[in-house]
């Protein structure tokens, strides 16, 4: 069984910095999607950016290109998501996720991802 969680978020004014992270525990193989999603007040959960772990490959929505990086932790199975310049609009619950394969061909549908962490709340204000 996989289990995903989720660590920082907070409070930021606009313009300011967050870092999340996520641990990933039990077995994902060595080829993953593995990322983030974001839900706001009101809205539907939208992916926000994901990493191919064992290829390399980095997917990013538009809205975040440039100001939001995904990396691996040095220690097995964690994942960062770097973000600068926050803006109002980024405010929601940030959710970390992973899929095994097969994949659908875009990363960014959000069920075809089978594990889901808690979910930690982002809020940027103006």
């Amino acid at each position: 069984q996989v289990q995903l969680v989720e660590s920082g978020g907070g409070s930021v004014q606009a313009g300011g910095s967050l870092r999340l992270s996520c641990t990933a525990s039990g077995d994902l193989g060595r080829s993953y999607l593995m990322g983030w999603f974001r839900q706001p007040p009101g809205k539907e959960r939208e992916g926000v950016a994901v990493l191919h772990v064992g290829i390399g490959t980095e997917y990013y929505a538009n809205s975040v290109k440039g100001r939001f990086t995904i990396s691996q932790g040095n220690a097995k199975r964690t994942l960062s998501l770097q973000m600068n310049n926050l803006k109002p609009e980024d405010t929601a619950i940030y959710y970390c996720a992973a899929h095994p394969p097969p994949f659908s061909g875009n990363w960014s549908y959000v069920q075809q991802y089978n594990y889901w962490g808690q979910g930690t709340q982002v809020t940027v204000s103006s």
